[in-house]
């Protein structure tokens, strides 16, 4: 299972197209389109989740920097999701009773 970034995406763009444009390569798991959480509306980035690496490599391979609706793709392997610090505030924790 590989996991791959897909950036630069029109606003247009929707789960199935980035579906589809996956599965001439391989067996797509799943798709993720991001959504501005406020405006529901996509932020131009997602994930494709494909079953076996050499397809989404190639896939990436060929995918990468083709345009789509008048933009240049921007696809690769998607990096591990990082920690994050929850909570706002100068990054003190102290409790005060």
């Amino acid at each position: 299972m590989k996991n791959v970034f897909v950036g630069n995406l029109s606003f247009g763009a929707t789960e199935d197209s980035l579906r589809s444009m996956f599965e001439a390569y391989g067996v797509v798991e799943r798709v993720s389109l991001v959504t501005d959480r406020d405006t529901g509306r996509a932020r131009g980035f997602g994930f494709v989740e494909m079953t076996h690496g050499a397809e989404a490599d190639r896939a990436i391979a060929e995918l990468n920097g083709r345009e789509v609706d008048g933009r240049a793709l921007n696809v690769n392997e998607a990096r591990p999701k990082t920690e994050r610090n929850s909570g706002g505030g100068n990054g003190r924790s102290r409790n005060r009773w």
